[in-house]
């Protein structure tokens, strides 16, 4: 019988001769690509930036009087809506003062009466030459100064009734308000610079974005017939655009970033934007409708410039340099170095070199071809 040991060093010899006798791999095989088609269409013309949500109209709520606040009638955050009651003020202070004005002006309407009633008795015995004309002269002074302080106690009155309108803070505008600064029984003075709370307009917002200046002109033109601009937040997907429209172009380029001013308006009817956000925006400028474009993967960048591999009927590769536009989303616009029809790769290009022949392993590239 045969050791164990020596059958399989017997066995591994057998292997490696057979290894030996195979004939070697062929070298500079084909190369695996994905490809895609040059196309020529339409490609919307727009311009992207970043931009910040505001508020389409803020209020800073202050009050007008001053005293002890005696009822809070809404909660941080809340939505409130223009006219809500928003904080009562103690309103005795302003009650005891109107009812004083209106007492005091109810007193010199009756004074007022007595001496307009003078005034015609003494205007009868002047015409019959009973009285002396500086008696009468006296008694129409009288008359009219009764008249004077019925009007100054009448504007006192009216004053007093605003002070007293004041007394209760409502909301100027629909919004939300902010974060709430009082508690009951804080006194707050008249006119503060400190706003009690401040509300914001979220239905619509504004997007706040800046464009390079270059893009002026487009905009100018096209401003009369009404421009789209859409937003997307930071973290949301791709599907999630929400179409808006442009409602502001400042009038002058900041010198400080050489940037255009512009601000997009949007329903925001589900609460999605929220003042302080950063968003994507694009600002629509129109349509090219034959623009030569490929998927912006297919174009590479090396120390030559920009290049893109074309396959040609052969399979072999060629290294071509091309001048790309733009950009729109996943596809490159090319001005120069491609024709409408030829194949591009667009995965594997590390390994493609000028002339290396490639095998095309997307199966809807092999379909067309």
């Amino acid at each position: 019988m045969i050791p164990s040991r020596t059958l399989v060093v017997a066995v591994l010899v057998l292997l490696v001769l057979s290894g030996c006798a195979r004939p070697a791999e062929r070298r500079g095989g084909r190369i695996p690509v994905a490809v895609a088609t040059v196309e020529r269409g339409a490609v919307p013309l727009e311009v992207e930036a970043t931009g910040t949500v505001e508020a389409s109209q803020s209020a800073s709520v202050t009050t007008r009087v001053g005293g002890a606040i005696s009822r809070i009638a809404f909660a941080d955050g809340d939505a409130v809506r223009a006219g809500q009651v928003l904080f009562q003020i103690d309103p005795g202070p302003f009650q005891a003062a109107y009812d004083r004005a209106a007492a005091t002006l109810a007193r010199d309407r009756a004074q007022a009466k007595v001496a307009g009633l003078d005034l015609e008795r003494a205007e009868a015995l002047a015409g019959r030459g009973v009285i002396a004309a500086s008696e009468l002269d006296a008694k129409r002074a009288a008359a009219e100064a009764a008249l004077a302080t019925v009007a100054a106690d009448s504007a006192v009155l009216a004053s007093a009734r605003l002070d007293l309108g004041y007394a209760t803070v409502r909301s100027p505008i629909d919004g939300r308000a902010g974060e709430l600064r009082l508690d009951l029984g804080d006194v707050v003075r008249a006119n503060d610079v400190t706003p009690l709370v401040t509300v914001h307009r979220v239905r619509p917002v504004h997007v706040r974005f800046a464009i390079p200046p270059t893009e002026l002109p487009s905009i100018r033109r096209l401003l009369g017939a009404g421009l789209r601009v859409d937003a997307l937040p930071a973290d949301a997907p791709d599907s999630a655009w929400v179409e808006g429209r442009l409602v502001f172009v400042d009038n002058a380029v900041d010198p400080a970033s050489g940037t255009l001013a512009l601000k997009g308006e949007f329903a925001n009817e589900d609460g999605g934007f929220w003042p302080g956000a950063f968003v994507r925006v694009r600002l629509r400028l129109g349509t090219d409708d034959s623009a030569l474009f490929v998927p912006a993967v297919a174009v590479t960048r090396s120390q030559e410039g920009e290049l893109a591999y074309v396959v040609k009927p052969d399979t072999t590769v060629e290294a071509r340099r091309v001048t790309v536009a733009r950009t729109w989303r996943d596809r490159a616009v090319i001005s120069s170095g491609l024709e409408s029809g030829e194949t591009v790769v667009t995965d594997g290009q590390l390994r493609l070199s000028d002339g290396a022949r490639a095998v095309i392993r997307n199966a809807s590239a092999e379909a067309t071809k």
